[in-house]
């Protein structure tokens, strides 16, 4: 019976280990969500309401260390691959949301130490 029940728990944990790696942030959930940011990032002017919601939606997916490395490497990524983004824009833009980001949106962050 002992061993019934440590197999159960096995089973368990294992379950648990898959499900929260499939609710892991993906890099495609991070550009879709901030797609409307690009404008601004590039231009400033008024914040689009749609890249704020983006930004809160994106901020609220990423809860794990993992997750917050992974949209840090993800924004790094992005920005790179954008022509003209003013790095100015990027950095301000969580707080002209209204939201608490935990890491400096810049190309020198190093996601790595992100908690």
């Amino acid at each position: 019976m002992a061993s019934s029940a440590v197999t159960k728990l096995a089973l368990v944990v294992a379950l648990c280990m898959a499900v929260s790696v499939a609710h892991a942030i993906t890099c495609g959930q991070v550009t879709s969500n901030l797609g409307a940011c690009i404008g601004y990032v590039k231009n400033g002017g008024a914040v689009p309401p749609a890249c704020c919601n983006g930004i809160r939606t994106v901020n609220g997916l990423a809860r794990t260390t993992a997750d917050r490395q992974t949209t840090c490497n993800c924004l790094k990524s992005l920005a790179g691959s954008i022509k003209g983004v003013n790095p100015n824009n990027a950095a301000t833009l969580p707080a002209k949301c209204g939201v608490n980001v935990p890491f400096k949106i810049s190309i020198s962050t190093n996601c790595a130490t992100v908690k």
